[in-house]
């Protein structure tokens, strides 16, 4: 078991880390919020970077361990592969059962990499990008370039990873949903149908009468779309 003043350092450091990043915050700061002493730091992680490290880290776990890395049956359509990668994706992201900071600290730490970027790069992104190439090379035409494949990757991820950057944009321009859940199964199909129109793979996203094509019912899970984010 974990041993308590350490997880709350952990936790502490994170929240800290992820609102103003790695210089800017203090060991007295997340002390004072961790309810420890300062020299617990040196005790537990030897420094403030290592700290850092197993904040990220811990962040990156608890993804991990609250959504699992889809496993596929052999039989299953690469499109289904494709939507079941993206609901994963959507659930990680936005998911409401761990603490914002998780993912705010993970975003931060990709847009100024430190020596923790390569573990989450490595065992986080890493399984992910892979599994979305392969899905996709049995998609794509095979006279693509492997730029071009990374290219149309990246921009299947990006779809996704709007819905979390710019919440309080949508919320600002949906005014008709007055804050209302985005159902995150909608969000899913949405970027599927989207991603596979776009490479040739599917239909039009939406059909001759205005209609949107191959809508499925939304599922249980649902995203707020929320004016800030939530501690």
């Amino acid at each position: 078991m974990v041993d308590t003043t350490k997880q709350r350092l952990i936790d502490a450091a994170g929240a800290i880390f992820a609102e103003k990043g790695y210089e800017a915050a203090s060991i007295r700061e997340i002390c004072q919020l961790a309810d420890a002493n300062i020299a617990a730091v040196n005790y537990h992680f030897a420094g403030k970077r290592a700290l850092y490290v197993a904040a990220v880290r811990h962040a990156q776990c608890c993804r991990q361990e609250d959504v699992p890395f889809p496993e596929f049956p052999p039989d299953l359509a690469p499109a289904d592969q494709l939507r079941a990668l993206i609901g994963v994706m959507f659930e990680r992201m936005l998911s409401p059962h761990r603490p914002q900071w998780h993912l705010e600290l993970m975003l931060r730490e990709l847009a100024r990499p430190t020596e923790a970027c390569v573990a989450v790069v490595d065992d986080y992104i890493r399984p992910m990008s892979d599994t979305l190439l392969a899905i996709l090379n049995q998609l794509l035409p095979a006279d693509l370039t492997e730029e071009q494949r990374w290219m149309i990757g990246f921009s299947t991820v990006a779809q996704v990873l709007f819905y979390y950057t710019h919440q309080p944009i949508i919320r600002v321009l949906m005014q008709s949903r007055d804050g209302e859940a985005l159902p995150l199964d909608q969000l899913a199909d949405h970027v599927t149908r989207f991603t596979l129109a776009a490479i040739g793979a599917g239909p039009a996203v939406v059909a001759a009468g205005g209609s949107p094509t191959g809508v499925s019912p939304a599922g249980s899970h649902s995203v707020k779309v929320a004016s800030g984010r939530d501690a």
